[in-house]
């Protein structure tokens, strides 16, 4: 039989952790803000509510790992045994950490604590699992840069190593997240944890002057229109930011068979509708693949609505040929909907619930309602204001509005279908959570 493999999800606070454990997690990694890659929209640098999040965890017969992965200067490894004492007692399932002095620490201080081996350590063959494996690692996330060749290589050079991977996510510019250009750009180092996400800002392409080499390209980044960079070119190209997302779902059934045991989502900053739709659907993927069975293009669509900046499987896969890139295209676009709210209070007398709503839907429109139990598909014909007048609209966030719906739980997220584009993310948007992050 098939080993079913963990399916791990970010969570930045207590509502994404419950989230993604509603919608088929088996495990959460959440980091404290000092020492992990994440300093803000961080819930659990509080104890009390990181005790909180292991102990729902655990409570539930999951998992939680706590991220310590940040590359320390010298002032932060004189304090992390001190600061990290009293979570460690809280008994998170694993520390994941990048740093071999804080690792050294760690095994002295802790020698029962499982710790995995960050993906910035940048762990791309099979001797280096080897190694790793040799001073106490029980699990290694590899490398985003690995095929699937590579991937196999090292499950075989290293068979008792637990092996990680990233299958969802915004994909740094950097060799697996060890990027300066966020503490060049705005003097915030990401390695520090405090990254701004300065590869996803807004840059525009300026005419140069010419010089002895031939023309120059020049970028411009939008909120600092003075300050023009040079855009180099090599024989091997020209070097652009702003890499596609990551998503790696139609995957999950080749990684599965070759023996990866835990599919990492990226986002700890991301929303809970993200978690929930990316969960849902990598579940679903890893169900049908240990069954058996083919896989699910409609799960593409489900994806497809999603803040993202198109999407890409990679380095998993180094050549597509074209059949594959207009089957993958073409089913990418059905069903795809996008998010405009989630339930909050219920009126079960009436039959209808309260919504928090997020983007803007109609009478008429087609909505999905996604809940861990099962997905239904509502066609909207009433809906209500706070005074419980009839309304057509609802227009956006900062609205509240009831309709009429007969939930199966006490909980979901809406989207509604559409044959729109999704969502791009922009400087603003990542600044109210949709970043990408390095564990």
């Amino acid at each position: 039989m098939t080993k079913t493999p963990e399916l791990l999800a970010p969570a930045g606070s207590l509502q994404m952790l419950q989230t993604a454990f509603d919608f088929g997690a088996d495990a959460i990694y959440a980091g404290q803000p000092r020492y992990s890659l994440r300093v803000r929209n961080n819930d659990f640098g509080k104890i009390e509510v990181l005790k909180q999040g292991i102990d729902t965890a655990h409570d539930l017969g999951k998992k939680f790992y706590l991220v310590s992965n940040l590359l320390p200067h010298g002032a932060k490894t004189r304090t992390y045994i001190r600061d990290m004492t009293p979570v460690v007692a809280l008994k998170p399932d694993a520390l994941i950490m990048s740093d071999p002095g804080l690792i050294m620490m760690a095994r002295e201080a802790w020698p029962d604590m499982p710790i995995h081996l960050s993906v910035q350590a940048n762990t791309v063959n099979g001797a280096s699992a080897k190694f790793w494996r040799s001073v106490g690692i029980s699990r290694v996330i590899l490398s985003r840069e690995l095929s699937f060749d590579e991937i196999e290589e090292v499950r075989q050079d290293c068979p008792e190593m637990e092996l990680e991977v990233f299958v969802h996510g915004a994909l740094c510019i950097a060799y697996s997240g060890r990027c300066l250009l966020s503490g060049y750009m705005s003097h915030r180092d990401s390695n520090q944890g405090a990254c701004t996400n300065a590869c996803r800002w807004d840059y525009k392409v300026k005419p140069g002057q010419q010089n002895q080499s031939g023309d120059v390209v020049l970028l411009q980044e939008s909120r600092r229109p003075d300050d023009l960079m040079p855009m180099e070119e090599d024989e091997h190209g020209t070097y652009i930011m702003n890499s596609k997302d990551l998503r790696a779902i139609e995957h999950i059934e080749r990684l599965t068979k070759m023996g990866v045991d835990s599919f990492k989502i990226e986002g700890r900053t991301k929303s809970p509708y993200y978690v929930a739709r990316t969960c849902q659907a990598y579940r679903s993927a890893i169900n049908d693949a240990v069954a058996g069975k083919p896989f699910d293009t409609n799960l593409l669509g489900n994806l497809e609505g999603l803040a993202n900046r198109g999407y890409t499987d990679g380095f998993y896969e180094r050549h597509h040929d074209k059949e594959y890139q207009l089957y993958m295209r073409g089913h990418s676009l059905s069903g795809r909907s996008l998010y405009v709210g989630e339930t909050l209070d219920v009126d079960h007398k009436n039959g209808r619930v309260k919504v928090d709503v997020k983007n803007r839907f109609s009478i008429g429109d087609k909505l999905e309602i996604i809940e861990p139990n099962g997905n239904q598909d509502l066609a909207l014909d009433q809906m209500w204001n706070m005074n419980g007048e009839p309304i057509s609209v609802a227009p956006g966030s900062g609205h509240f509005v009831w309709i009429k719906l007969a939930l199966k739980g006490n909980k979901a997220y809406i989207a509604r279908y559409t044959n729109e584009p999704a969502p791009i993310e922009t400087a603003s948007s990542c600044s109210n959570g949709e970043t990408c992050c390095n564990a």
